[in-house]
């Protein structure tokens, strides 16, 4: 698993959102944008971390920030995931990995004595050219946003 890290700077991505829209990093051209990576919509830890998100959402546009949530969820699982908790972010679809890989996401996986390949749950800050300035490698599902901030 090869992560992006602090300097890197962020490969153009494209995938559809929960609507089926195409979403790039060039549409954040010029915007700071985090992106944060989660395993499955409708799953504890997932909801939690993205509700704190939502809770915070005006505080995050306040300094700068638009948000992007990608998981390997299908279109309709990301729109139900949505629509439940009224986001105010796109979720992207990332059925193919694409975007997943892109940030080296994706990779073996520890849990309950199994392990398997997943999605580990990262969250990215971009700078307004594309370049990370912040990995948050240990995210507090229920305090994100404030280490979002910090």
């Amino acid at each position: 698993m090869n992560t992006l890290k602090q300097g890197d700077a962020v490969p153009n991505f494209s995938s559809k959102d929960e609507q089926g829209n195409i979403i790039s990093l060039s549409d954040y051209k010029g915007k700071k944008l985090v992106v944060f990576f989660y395993p499955k919509a409708n799953t504890p830890g997932c909801t939690t971390e993205a509700c704190n998100l939502r809770d915070n959402y005006e505080i995050l546009q306040s300094e700068g920030y638009e948000l992007l949530g990608v998981s390997a969820d299908s279109e309709k699982k990301q729109a139900n995931f949505k629509k439940k908790y009224e986001f105010p972010f796109p979720l992207l679809a990332d059925e193919d990995k694409r975007v997943i890989n892109a940030f080296g996401v994706w990779g073996l996986k520890k849990f309950m004595g199994r392990e398997y390949d997943g999605i580990h749950r990262k969250t990215f800050l971009i700078d307004e050219n594309g370049i990370v300035i912040r990995v948050i490698d240990k995210v507090k599902t229920k305090d994100h946003a404030a280490q979002i901030l910090e």
